[in-house]
């Protein structure tokens, strides 16, 4: 296969990094109608690239067609608000997030103790998602039979996670205090790497030494959200099972995550509209909400 040339990856894992940035008892019936519904969280809820994009500021690329819309039209949500903004961190939920053409105001500003539903993807970038992304993808290609990426980083990883429960424990708690009777849902990150097996090196430029570890490190931080969502109360939505097998080493139309040179309509080492749908059914199973038959 053709290698990818330096200079175009660190082209493409800088539209990464420009992407990302450096508990309750409503909806008790399993089949009630959720009223007011707010969506919070980073690009992972946001949908960078995936059309339609709308909502305002432009610079959170919030996509029409990102998984709280999905999920906003399998429970019937009466007041739908979604305030996700690529490049969040757990931080710009309770301060104003700047971005291209404006600013975000603080997350928690949009609940007003009303909401039946509230979910948000929060985690990756507050442990560095696109500084790692960038790293691996410059690093490892040099030692393709090593784990160069993982060398540079050493345990920084799990002490970043660490270092983000309390962050995600305080989180689940504002929203408690805020949204009282609402149910909230922890959305994990999907499938981002083969679940097993060596990866598909150089298309995706990680050695499988990193392969491995990356999957562990992401297998880490998902087994955090749940284990804090699990303390709060909350419910943890895993998006990474049911995307197994739709990694970025998939092939077009296989693959409901783009790699460094995306080929749907979505930003690099995200979810495109396929994994938006499929994030949405995992969410709308946990919450015990009917869910869409696939396309």
């Amino acid at each position: 296969m053709r290698r990818v040339p330096s200079r175009s990856l660190a082209v493409l894992v800088g539209v990464v990094l420009a992407v990302v940035g450096t508990a309750g008892t409503a909806l008790a019936d399993d089949t009630e109608q959720a009223g007011r519904y707010v969506a919070l969280g980073d690009s992972y809820s946001a949908g960078p690239l995936v059309p339609p994009q709308t909502g305002q500021p432009a610079g959170c690329l919030r996509s029409g067609s990102n998984f709280p819309s999905v999920v906003a039209r399998g429970t019937g949500a009466t007041d739908f608000v979604d305030v996700s903004c690529s490049g969040a961190t757990t931080a710009d939920f309770t301060v104003p997030q700047k971005v291209t053409f404006g600013e975000n105001p603080a997350q928690f500003d949009a609940l007003t103790g009303s909401e039946d539903l509230v979910t948000f993807t929060i985690g990756g970038n507050d442990i560095g998602f696109g500084q790692i992304i960038q790293e691996c993808a410059l690093r490892s290609p040099q030692q393709p039979l090593g784990a160069a990426c993982k060398d540079f980083y050493g345990e920084q990883l799990d002490q970043r996670i660490a270092a983000t429960a309390p962050k995600i424990a305080a989180v689940l708690k504002e929203i408690g205090t805020r949204s009282a009777g609402a149910r909230v849902a922890v959305v994990g990150y999907p499938s981002l790497l083969p679940d097993e097996g060596p990866g598909c090196f150089p298309v995706v430029p990680f050695s499988p030494g990193d392969v491995a570890w990356l999957r562990g490190i992401e297998k880490d931080l998902n087994a955090m959200l749940g284990a804090q969502a699990a303390a709060a109360g909350a419910t943890y939505v895993d998006t990474y099972t049911p995307t197994i097998g739709h990694d970025m080493c998939r092939l077009p139309g296989v693959k409901w995550i783009e790699g460094l040179l995306p080929t749907s309509p979505a930003a690099p080492v995200h979810p495109n509209a396929q994994g938006m749908e499929a994030m949405g059914a995992a969410v709308l199973s946990a919450i015990g909400a009917p869910v869409p038959a696939a396309a």
